[in-house]
């Protein structure tokens, strides 16, 4: 069998770059450890984090910014003029999941668990007997964030024998409250069990301990999958497939001074919840970044206006490949394949944010990169799910496009996609930010 692998691409990443994503998937168990993933990848490129709260200046190169788990990211050009546009990646760095509620100590029956609640729109029956660990951030008494992974099995969600319950296989249904509280272990249930445990491994004192931001997630590795590894199994590409590839091409990027644009990564945190949040889509940080870029370079309200006028913005999320046993629920005539290439995604209801204008300069990036690319579109009789691409054209006025890499078992806890397919959105999204 012959993949994508096989075919040059005027981009720099290949196979190799879908190897690092596994990686990335492994060190990013929440949109905090992303974040911290990220921020470590440009670092290494020669980007340098700048504070909110500091005064910018005009310097250029790489900056970027972290908000909780949400960073924004720039490469400013050595004669980039203060209404010279950018090219925007958007991304988001969360997944469905299931996270710690601030009573998290709870059990029955001689069983210990820990009190959880469902986050976003997530496929319950994939987290049912499935090895879990826990991972976010804790927050002390003095204000500071300390990461805390548990990447070995602590949790599990049991399900119910099918002795217990003889019509499981006719239908399970699985009720949020009740049935997803997951076991930690046996005996009594003390009130501040779980985060003296937390915070041992974190290395801190639980009596500091304030507050938390804890998620579950599965602890299998991802892997390559089928007879010629053509496929990639793993947690949460929804969506940090595409967070990885926009920080691998921007980072691609540094040094370069012969750019017309200002290259931009922007990854979110709450696109599974409707982004409403200080570090989602919705709220102002993309908008405070770009336009203190430009006042930072001496510009004024009119040079703003300029470049946002001229900026694009690529919102990059993962679509829905062709499903081999219900292809009767994707559009008819477009079916997009694993290893087909990225997708241009559109819904005529601005479910989507791409026109016709975006296709052209979607189509354009990837013929300069040498990267076959595909349409999606949702079959009329299903409701289409949306991104961050609508909200970042209204919020913004920025002319966006919807795109993104094609997958099977979207808001699993294990997801699937082309092995390819990573490195060919990475290629194209460096044309793209080249202009």
């Amino acid at each position: 069998m012959t993949s994508a692998a096989s075919r040059p691409t005027a981009g720099p990443f290949d196979r190799g770059h879908t190897d690092d994503l596994m990686a990335f998937l492994t060190a990013s168990p929440s949109p905090y450890h992303a974040v911290a993933s990220a921020a470590q990848r440009l670092e290494k490129a020669g980007f340098r984090r700048v504070e909110e709260t500091a005064a910018w200046d005009a310097t250029t190169g790489g900056k970027y910014v972290i908000r909780g788990g949400a960073i924004i990211a720039w490469y400013v050009p050595e004669d980039a003029a203060a209404h010279t546009p950018y090219r925007i990646v958007g991304a988001h760095t969360d997944s469905p999941n299931l996270r710690v509620k601030p009573q998290p100590d709870m059990g029955a029956h001689g069983w210990r668990q820990v009190a959880v609640e469902i986050y976003g729109g997530t496929l319950l029956n994939t987290w049912l007997d499935r090895d879990l660990g826990l991972a976010g951030r804790l927050t002390l008494r003095d204000g500071s964030h300390h990461l805390v992974n548990v990447d070995r099995p602590l949790l599990r969600v049991p399900q119910l024998a099918i002795h217990l319950d003889r019509s499981a296989n006719d239908g399970l249904k699985l009720e949020r409250q009740r049935h997803m509280q997951p076991v930690w272990g046996t005996g009594e249930v003390h009130e501040g069990d779980l985060i003296e445990f937390v915070a041992a491994e974190a290395g801190v004192d639980a009596e500091d301990v304030s507050g938390w931001d804890l998620m579950v997630h599965a602890v299998e590795a991802p892997a390559y999958l089928g007879r010629d590894r053509e496929l990639l199994a793993g947690p949460r590409m929804d969506n940090l497939l595409s967070v990885h590839a926009a920080v691998a091409a921007l980072a691609s990027l540094a040094g370069r001074d012969d750019l017309p644009y200002i290259p931009v990564l922007a990854a979110f945190d709450h696109e599974e919840n409707g982004s409403e949040a200080d570090t989602g889509a919705q709220g102002p940080l993309l908008g405070n970044v770009l336009e203190r870029s430009v006042y930072a370079r001496g510009g004024s309200y009119e040079d703003r206006a300029r470049a946002f006028a001229g900026t694009v913005c690529l919102s990059s999320d993962t679509g829905h490949a062709v499903h081999p046993n219900y292809a009767e629920r994707h559009d008819p005539t477009h079916h997009p394949r694993v290893n087909g290439g990225p997708i241009l995604k559109v819904n005529v209801n601005q479910r989507y944010a791409t026109d016709g204008s975006g296709r052209a300069v979607f189509a354009a990036a990837c013929e300069k990169a040498g990267v076959p690319w595909q349409s999606f579109v949702s079959n009329n009789d299903m409701p289409c799910g949306t991104t961050i691409g609508p909200i970042t054209a209204a919020r913004h006025g920025i002319r966006t496009v919807d795109i993104g890499v094609a997958i099977l078992s979207m808001h699993s806890a294990r997801e699937l996609c082309g092995a390819d397919d990573p490195y060919l959105l990475a290629n194209a999204l460096v044309a793209f930010l080249e202009g």
